[in-house]
């Protein structure tokens, strides 16, 4: 792959060649912006936000800093596009657990399995990009859009329960806000333990003892 230069900004002798024919000047990418966006979330979810740097993004990306500002932006606006690439691509786990298990006690199940497993797949980075990116964060628009993301999921479960609550599934008694954020307390700390080196098989038991203490109907 060819990193893009700056060559077609350089003033040339004559009118330019697009100009005479009435075309857009420039040439088209010489990059693929989808694998250059994978490699750029594969980067902070290995690092976090503020341990990558924009030569870090250009390096593993291959492209130049004026080919990485022309395509997406700065580096903030590169982030917000690699969250939301990684949620569609590694993080719906939970949405697809909550959405299509018949009761929340098997959403939650589902989730925390498929997060042991998720967590520990070889070949990718550990953990979840959105967790591990708040870490050390000092970038408030970035901190408050993750915390927000972080709140979303918590609202989420704890709705599912509420909905299980209604439906007779669990007791008019539970505390649902208190069980969905027992539940994201453990999402997080399974991706915490995951990057320390904990296995799949690990936190697949993390998981089991979790749903051991989920109230009975």
């Amino acid at each position: 792959m060819r990193p893009e230069t700056d060559d077609e900004s350089k003033p040339q002798d004559g009118p330019h060649p697009s100009r005479r024919q009435g075309k857009p000047r420039g040439r088209p990418r010489s990059f693929d912006r989808e694998t250059a966006l994978e490699r750029a979330i594969l980067a902070f979810w290995e690092h976090g936000y503020e341990a990558t740097s924009v030569s870090d993004l250009t390096r593993v990306m291959g492209i130049g800093a004026p080919s990485l500002y022309a395509a997406f932006g700065d580096k903030r606006s590169l982030f917000e596009e690699v969250v939301r690439a990684y949620g569609a691509r590694y993080g719906s786990f939970g949405d697809r657990a909550l959405a299509e298990e018949p009761t929340a006690r098997a959403a939650v199940e589902r989730m925390l399995r498929e997060a042991a497993a998720g967590y520990t797949e070889p070949g990718r980075p550990h953990g979840c990009l959105v967790l591990h990116a708040a870490t050390n964060c000092t970038t408030p628009e970035v901190e408050e859009s993750l915390r927000e993301r972080r709140n979303a999921d918590i609202a989420a479960i704890e709705s599912r329960i509420k909905a299980g609550i209604a439906a007779g599934e669990l007791s008019a008694d539970v505390d649902a806000a208190a069980l969905a954020r027992h539940t994201g307390a453990m999402i997080q700390g399974m991706s915490q333990q995951s990057r320390d080196g904990a296995t799949k098989e690990e936190l697949e038991a993390l998981a089991e003892l979790a749903m051991a203490i989920w109230p009975r109907s």
